[in-house]
C-alpha cells in the first residue's frame, strides 16, 4: 500500500533553516508529481510546493517563494523541502502528498515551529 513518511521537523529560530524529507513506498514514485502542504493551527491546509516527476519543474506558493526549495531523489524514493529564512508564520504541520490511483495519499505530518 502507499505510504508516505515525513521527517525533519522541529523547533527553529526565525531566520533558521530546516530540511524536511518524505520517504515514499507502495507506488511507482518516479511516475508521480509530489507535493508538500502545510496546516497551521486554526487554518486550512494549503499547498506549499510541487515537483514534477523528473524534478525538472517546480512551483511554489507565494509566501514561500525564494525561501523554500522542493526537490526529489527518484532512486531513494524521497522528496525534500529545503526551508530557509524561516518565519514564525511558517509554523505548521507539514505534509507530503501524492495523487495516485485516483485518490490523495498523505503522510502523518511533521511539526515545524519557528520561534525565538
Amino acid at each position: 500500500q502507499v505510504q508516505l513518511v515525513e521527517s525533519g521537523g522541529g523547533l527553529v529560530e526565525p531566520g533558521g533553516s530546516l530540511r524536511l524529507s518524505c520517504a515514499a513506498s507502495g507506488f511507482d514514485f518516479s511516475s508521480y508529481v509530489m507535493r508538500w502542504y502545510r496546516q497551521a493551527p486554526g487554518k486550512e491546509r494549503e499547498l506549499v510546493a510541487i515537483v514534477t516527476t523528473t524534478g525538472g519543474t517546480t512551483r511554489y506558493a507565494e509566501p514561500v517563494k525564494g525561501r523554500f526549495t522542493i526537490s526529489r531523489d527518484n532512486a531513494k524514493k524521497t522528496v525534500y523541502l529545503h526551508m530557509n529564512s524561516l518565519k514564525p508564520e511558517d509554523t505548521a504541520v507539514y505534509y507530503c502528498n501524492v495523487y495516485a490511483m485516483f485518490r490523495d495519499y498523505w503522510g502523518q505530518g511533521t511539526q515545524v515551529t519557528v520561534s525565538s
